[in-house]
């Protein structure tokens, strides 16, 4: 699979943020993390050079490299990053190179300071592991980097050669909850909500928006924040199937159709399963055995749906199988549940 299948555990909207960089002469840090696209502005100017959609260094004329401090939005396990170089094109970095504290991927960030070279300066007592070796990168290109890491990843240290722009620093990944600390908060959790690790594996469709838009945090700010499918002119229903953070039982269900008013589903109806967390072949995420939680359902515009005594009783589960009627769509899905036992 496509390691950007995976949520962006550094996006801004999860609390990803560029804590600090050595050098941030033509453009500031901050626009690595940026949801939007990179754009080029052909004649716009600043006062020490083109403005650029990025961060970018001034030229240096010592040995070293140049980097910046990025602390992920949601800790987890990596599985491949785009460094995007989009619109640098005579201003690139020749290389770039990835490193997470090697203790339980966490720093203290009072710590950072710069050295003699004006190099990042992250404690003595922080050591380093490579997640992604010195690798070359193109110009004006979204720079594909694949990789195996198995430990849990919060704080990333982004390092460029030896100098230069990058437009955009994408970090893809499964999200690795600290579940004792969510329950210690709340007894009822989302089970499906990307903060404690919720991902949506499949959907019919998405034409014009993202299937894991449903499980974003906090309300939807409009309809591009939503999952919403092309009009179907056939036979059939669209669906989506949502991996559970964690398994457990779901005895509240929401449907926002937030901003959605003449273009939400006549009706929704939901279904679970226990299934392997690693299982996300169509086929046979289809052949489950999977129980109805909520029968179809008609639905309204703009407005949130609550749903508890309607749910039927279906045990504890680990996936749960969205269905809209026949199209369209749906700002955010909550499932509400507990946790079962032995997680934390």
């Amino acid at each position: 699979m496509d390691f950007t299948e995976y949520i962006d555990l550094a996006a801004e909207r999860l609390g990803g943020r560029v804590l600090a960089a050595n050098d941030e002469f033509f453009a500031p840090k901050e626009n690595l993390l940026k949801a939007s696209a990179p754009v080029w502005i052909e004649d716009k100017y600043t006062d020490v050079g083109k403005w650029m959609d990025g961060w970018e260094t001034r030229r240096r004329r010592t040995p070293g490299y140049d980097s910046c401090l990025v602390k992920l939005g949601l800790p987890g396990v990596v599985h491949g990053f785009i460094v995007d170089t989009t619109h640098f094109k005579g201003n690139y970095p020749e290389h770039c190179e990835i490193e997470t504290p090697s203790e339980n991927g966490d720093l203290n960030p009072n710590l950072i300071a710069r050295d003699a070279a004006s190099n990042l300066y992250l404690g003595r007592s922080t050591t380093w592991c490579t997640v992604l070796p010195k690798s070359p990168l193109a110009g004006d290109t979204r720079n594909s980097f694949p990789v195996s890491h198995a430990n849990r990843v919060t704080y990333l240290h982004f390092k460029i050669y030896p100098d230069g722009g990058v437009a955009r620093l994408r970090v893809h990944g499964e999200v690795a909850p600290d579940w004792p600390a969510i329950e210690r908060a709340s007894r009822e959790i989302d089970l499906a909500a990307i903060e404690h690790g919720g991902w949506v594996v499949l959907s019919s469709d998405m034409f014009f928006g993202s299937r894991n838009n449903l499980i974003l945090p906090g309300r939807s700010t409009g309809m591009h924040d939503g999952w919403e499918t092309r009009r179907r002119r056939g036979p059939g229903h669209d669906w989506c199937i949502v991996r559970l953070g964690a398994p457990g039982k779901v005895t509240r269900v929401e449907v926002d159709t937030s901003h959605f008013k003449g273009n939400f589903p006549e009706s929704c109806s939901l279904e679970v399963c226990t299934a392997p967390r690693d299982l996300i072949n169509p086929k046979d995420l289809e052949a489950l055995p999977w129980k109805e939680v909520l029968a179809r359902t008609k639905l309204q515009a703009n407005s949130l749906h609550v749903y508890k005594r309607e749910l039927l009783e279906a045990g504890e589960a680990t996936h749960a199988r969205f269905h809209i009627y026949p199209d369209g769509g749906v700002a955010r899905l909550r499932l509400f549940g507990t946790l079962a036992r032995g997680i934390s």
